[in-house]
């Protein structure tokens, strides 16, 4: 495993997705024991135990875990934790589907055909006991540290990001942010919302954070200029997506060209082919047009062509 990066009590865990530096949990260091934000999928649980392990815990020292939204990258360990007895915690909207998960299993194989049980293994229901749903504002003390949620809607509409002092956790709706690339948006169906992800942007700046932490990936030391990049980002993707749709492209013919705008539009920040690549790794292109086109229609019905 490599180094992990760690501030205060927090420590980023890589769970090594495909590659270094793509998809994190992080563990919290608290008086009353060790808490964990975002799991990763399932089939990384392995990863997920020696990451913690090598801080000095077990995976049932662990009683409390924190999911931003239960996609699977962000949650699908969760109820691996809750066999050894954790609580986790979760929007109020997302709690049913860490119950009975069976139609979001559904939905993602329809998505990742054969490639499902490789990249996300599998999802097993949570007892409703030890599921708890937090309201907005609603905090979790923990000894000496407090997990206020804040909902965020936008990536999806069951999205929390979670307050620990000077910091966030993002998950989605806090961007992608390789390194110290730009921050990008990842906009897969079926909840993309951008008026609403605008507003949970201004949610987040609010707090004033110093810090970030962000499940894609690590602990950024710069919330302005984080977030600054995702909303120029966030304008600047979808508007090529609608300006393609106006013309009558389907999602299908969609993807090609803007896997190519996406290299493009990282290339122009400087980064070298390795990091553009664990972009696309993080945040499959193809997964962004489908979104988008989905919000699209909704929101401006019967303009473009059928």
């Amino acid at each position: 495993m490599t180094k992990a990066d760690a501030l205060g009590p927090v420590t980023t865990l890589d769970l090594h997705f495909q590659a270094e530096g793509t998809v994190a949990a992080f563990l919290v260091q608290t008086s009353e024991g060790p808490a964990l934000v975002e799991t990763g999928p399932e089939s990384l649980y392995g990863n997920l135990e020696a990451a913690v392990n090598a801080q000095g815990f077990a995976m049932t020292d662990i009683r409390h875990v924190f999911v931003t939204h239960i996609h699977l990258d962000h949650a699908g360990s969760a109820w691996r934790l809750a066999r050894h007895g954790a609580k986790v915690y979760v929007h109020p909207r997302g709690a049913a589907h860490l119950q009975e998960p069976g139609k979001l299993m559904e939905s993602a194989r329809r998505i990742y055909k054969d490639d499902m049980d490789r990249l996300w293994g599998r999802m097993e229901s949570i007892p409703e006991g030890q599921v708890v749903a937090l309201a907005d504002g609603q905090s979790v003390q923990l000894g000496n540290e407090s997990f206020q949620a804040i909902h965020t809607p936008g990536h999806a509409n069951h999205h929390i990001t979670y307050r620990l002092g000077d910091g966030l956790f993002t998950g989605d709706v806090g961007g992608i942010r390789i390194g110290d690339g730009p921050t990008i948006p990842p906009l897969p169906p079926p909840d993309i919302d951008l008026e609403a992800w605008a507003d949970s942007i201004q949610r987040m700046r609010a707090v004033k954070p110093r810090y970030i932490y962000a499940t894609h990936f690590g602990i950024k030391r710069d919330g302005a200029t984080h977030f600054d990049s995702l909303e120029d980002n966030l304008v600047r993707i979808a508007g090529w997506v609608r300006e393609r749709m106006v013309t009558g492209a389907t999602e299908e013919a969609m993807v090609p060209p803007f896997q190519a705008f996406m290299h493009d539009l990282l290339a122009g920040y400087g980064l070298p082919e390795r990091a553009i690549e664990e972009y696309e790794i993080a945040d499959p292109a193809f997964m962004s047009v489908y979104g988008l086109a989905r919000y699209w229609r909704k929101k401006e019905p019967g303009a473009f062509p059928a």
